[in-house]
């Protein structure tokens, strides 16, 4: 058990995770978020859990009142499940005694349901019901178990092995292993999940047959196990082989948390070519398939990556839980692999999809993250829950609420992204403000202090407050965006920075990178955005909001402009025909007089101000 708190901690690899405990986020960005979870989502999330009913499922299964009494979709208990790993870790980074009792009675609600079996599921198995694995397409009985082992997993790491949430856990996972390893039941799960909890179980406990376990279920995909449905076997990810895939297709969550569980076990158990398909499928998602937010899935039907290219900003769903895993299994492959081009994708979806989710008071969630509104959203009423993709705003709740709480999780345990270690020394991969404190391979510990008010501004200061008296390297992460960047005033490309000496306490490093607004271009074979441009700032998407944004259109001979705070760019005014056909057959009427500088949102932030039309991808003059 690691007492430093870590999600993701492989067997070996070119990186070795930092904990939760490890890293502490003083403010900023990413503190003041990680503060908003801590105060307000988890407990906005245990009130509509309650109120849902899904959270009383498990006392209407410890009393005998299911089906009765049951309320909520087959996977709701997932969300009581992500809720306690949310807490787990949030105890672990804060020490709060009012979320570690909060989590030890709702622990006891979930095990009282238990059965002697290690079964635990509110859905299936009682009478009224559909018995124990009846419906493996749709029931996410594997799922849940997935989502209650994972937060078992948070438990162990940061509480120890006599908790009682990991008590559950262990038992679940031992009751998986009997009912689906060799000579059981020879299934798998409709949605993906299992495979990266009993992977992550295996190093936690050190029992290589969770490990197995995950690696039977990925092996046991894409031969056709589950039934046939209108969206295709790739919506199950049961169309092919995972080791022979060339693309993530499909449900655009399934298809990641496969991904993710792959690399888990490809690293633990050495297998070089399912981490090879993971390599490759993951560099065609991110180069044909990602939208410029980092957001993945362009289909509302089947919730689904769509081909190369196919990557429309007004029909775009690119849900959170999807950005969540797209974040786990970038983090995933950059500790296999040391590469930059993972924390890139990591930063950019965590700026621009995990934290546009939340409302700036914590209470209400994007579901789907749209890069094109076309008309003022509608407030939804504050005490129902809003069907998932039909919410033009962030809603309190959903009837499907996944997202809510995978948000929660994520920011909980955000402090295990900032950095890493190997045998030479440090690595920073996400910058925030803060403290960092770990060991290095040889047992040496290292202390740094993290100044910066990234991402306004481009200034990254470490402080080496403790460390080894030999030399050792400290790497730090240029963005791919940060043509320009310097280290100690020196010039450095993208990728990974590095300084290596025998630094003493109070030693500083000074990291500079050129925030500032700027022109994005698409790939001409995204026809969607042809004709059309995007602002970035550092790893920030902006938006052009509250404007007319069916007719404005920007100047690109003039730069974008940084004022005051602000990003600004030239719009220019165009004339509308009023002719009762939409093809005039002539180019669009302009005029000459001086555009307007019209300031843009950074794209978390859109929708804090009410309704409003909102579009990513601008047309030009």
């Amino acid at each position: 058990m690691s007492a430093a708190g870590l999600p993701v901690d492989p067997s070996h690899g070119a990186l070795a995770p930092v904990g939760v405990r490890d890293v502490t986020l003083t403010g900023g960005f990413w503190g003041d978020r990680q503060r908003l979870n801590a105060t307000a989502i988890l407990a906005h999330a245990e009130q509509w859990t309650e109120r849902m009913g899904w959270t009383g499922n498990f006392d209407a299964a410890a009393e005998g009142r299911l089906p009765r009494d049951r309320r909520g979709r087959e996977f709701a208990d997932s969300e009581i499940y992500k809720l306690l790993e949310a807490m787990s870790w949030e105890v672990a980074r804060s020490g709060s005694q009012d979320v570690e009792r909060r989590l030890r009675a709702l622990t006891a609600r979930v095990a009282a349901a238990q059965e002697p079996d290690g079964y635990l599921n509110t859905m299936f198995g009682r009478p009224g019901q559909g018995a124990r694995y009846s419906d493996l397409e749709w029931g996410h009985e594997l799922y849940c178990f997935g989502h209650l082992i994972q937060a078992g997993v948070a438990r162990l790491r940061t509480a120890g092995p006599g908790d009682q949430l990991v008590r559950v856990a262990l038992r679940a996972a031992d009751h998986v292993c009997a009912e689906f390893g060799p000579g059981g039941r020879d299934g798998v799960c409709g949605h993906p999940e299992i495979e990266v909890a009993l992977a992550e179980l295996a190093r936690a406990t050190g029992e290589r047959r969770y490990l197995e376990q995950a690696a039977l279920f990925l092996d046991r995909r894409g031969h056709g196990r589950l039934g046939p449905i209108g969206f295709g076997a790739a919506y199950f990810q049961d169309d092919e082989p995972f080791r022979t895939a060339s693309a993530l297709r499909g449900h655009a969550v399934r298809a990641l948390y496969l991904a993710a569980g792959a690399v888990d076990v490809a690293v633990d158990t050495g297998d070089t070519e399912l981490l090879d398909a993971a390599i490759r499928q993951t560099a065609r998602a991110l180069e044909r398939r990602t939208y410029l937010t980092g957001g993945m899935g362009s289909h509302h039907e089947g919730e689904a990556f769509g081909d190369d290219f196919e990557l429309p900003p007004d029909r775009a769903y690119s849900e959170t839980c999807a950005g969540v895993a797209s974040v786990m299994l970038n983090q995933r492959l950059l500790l296999a692999t040391g590469e930059a081009r993972y924390a890139d994708a990591v930063e950019r979806t965590l700026y621009n999809v995990v934290a546009t989710s939340p409302a700036a008071d914590g209470r209400a969630f994007f579901y789907v993250n749209t890069l094109h509104q076309r008309e003022p959203g509608r407030v939804p009423e504050p005490d129902r829950a809003s069907p998932r993709a039909a919410s033009s705003l962030r809603a309190p709740w959903f009837e499907v609420s996944c997202c809510p709480t995978n948000v929660a999780r994520t920011l909980a345990s955000l402090g295990a992204y900032v950095a890493t270690t190997d045998a030479g020394g440090v690595q920073l991969h996400q910058y925030a403000a803060g403290r960092i404190a770990t060991t290095l391979a040889d047992g040496s510990p290292v202390e740094l202090r993290v100044e910066t008010l990234y991402p306004a501004d481009g200034r990254v200061r470490v402080t080496v407050l403790s460390g080894p008296e030999r030399a050792w390297t400290l790497r730090v992460r240029v963005p791919a965006w940060a043509s320009g960047a310097t280290l100690d005033g020196a010039a450095v490309q993208p990728g990974y920075a590095e300084l290596t000496r025998a630094f003493v306490a109070g030693d500083a490093v000074e990291l500079d990178l050129p925030v500032r607004a700027r022109w994005t271009w698409a790939d001409p074979r995204i026809d969607a955005v042809r004709g059309t441009v995007a602002v970035e700032r550092g790893p920030l998407v902006y938006c052009l909001t509250g404007a007319d944004v069916a007719t404005a259109r920007v100047r690109t001979d003039m730069a974008p402009l940084d004022r005051d705070g602000r990003v600004l760019v030239p719009i220019a005014a165009h004339e509308t025909t009023g002719a009762p056909w939409p093809y005039p057959g002539t180019a669009p009427g302009g005029t000459d007089a001086e555009p307007e500088l019209v300031p843009l949102t950074p794209y978390h932030a859109w929708g804090n101000d009410g309704p409003s039309t909102m579009r990513v991808w601008i047309p030009t003059v």
